[in-house]
């Protein structure tokens, strides 16, 4: 089979122009200074004036940018060359003075050689990575020691439904890889786009434990039965800014969020 780092890269590139036009993204609002992070990250990222920030997966940028406009120094990596170019090119028209570079998780140290205050991810990123106790690894590596890791994540509930919500389809547990075919994309339902792509589904227990055993200790968790985004199928918006699958209401959990700590060196 074709590395899947491979097949995912053709999938997210082919989506960073059709995001661009989304509404979803909102990148006209954007630009005039709109953030892009929602109240969940923004109460765990508190101040963060002057602080040296990782952002994994950061797609076309708008999150790393957003950090920046708080004061941040900000570094934003993802494994799309497209996602990257078209980030500098939003950074550069927006005036934030933003890093961006194109590597995957996994082969980060080898073209980044620097220490941060906090790593940050959030929502969907690690479905596309096989390996958590590799991933952890890399947060340990790149953060100052006593440097905050902060994560905002769809929870692996939703993923062991249907695309339509109607039946358990897949499994809670990382069981093996999904290789699928999409049409469409989370931010346009309608969009005229099939993608193939390989994804993997994590239980709470596999993050936190590897988050753990990498030196990482857990400082807060938190669970929520709305998401900032309307990116599944037939979601309704019951407040301002909050979506909820309609017939399982506020009966299971959409998003988790957690602040974790790397402990110092002895």
């Amino acid at each position: 089979m074709e590395n899947y780092l491979e097949i995912n890269k053709r999938s997210w590139d082919a989506k960073v122009e059709l995001h661009l036009k989304s509404d979803f993204y909102f990148v006209d609002e954007f630009m005039k200074g709109r953030t892009s992070l929602n109240s969940i990250e923004l109460e765990l990222l508190g101040d963060i004036t002057d602080k040296r920030i990782l952002h994994l997966q950061c797609h076309f940028g708008q999150d790393s940018i957003s950090l920046s406009r708080m004061g941040a120094k900000v570094t934003g990596i993802d494994l799309s060359k497209k996602a990257i170019e078209t980030a500098k090119d939003l950074a550069q028209k927006c005036g934030a003075d933003t890093e961006f570079i194109c590597s995957d998780v996994y082969s980060l140290p080898d073209c980044l050689n620097e220490k941060y205050d906090t790593v940050f991810t959030s929502y969907g990123t690690i479905g596309w990575l096989p390996d958590l106790d590799k991933w952890a690894k890399i947060i340990n590596h790149f953060l100052k020691d006593d440097g905050k890791f902060i994560m905002a994540e769809f929870h692996p509930v939703v993923w062991m439904f249907d695309d339509d919500f109607t039946k358990v389809a897949y499994n809670y547990f990382n069981e093996k890889p999904i290789i699928e075919t999409y049409e469409g994309t989370y931010a346009d339902q309608s969009a005229d786009i099939k993608q193939e792509y390989i994804m993997w589904n994590h239980s709470l227990a596999e993050v936190l434990q590897n988050l753990m055993k990498n030196n990482i200790g857990l400082q807060s968790f938190q669970e929520y039965d709305w998401s900032p985004y309307p990116c599944f199928r037939h979601v309704e918006e019951f407040e301002k800014g909050k979506w909820r699958i309609p017939q399982f209401g506020n009966k299971i959990p959409l998003v988790y969020a957690l602040q974790a700590q790397k402990k110092p060196s002895l």
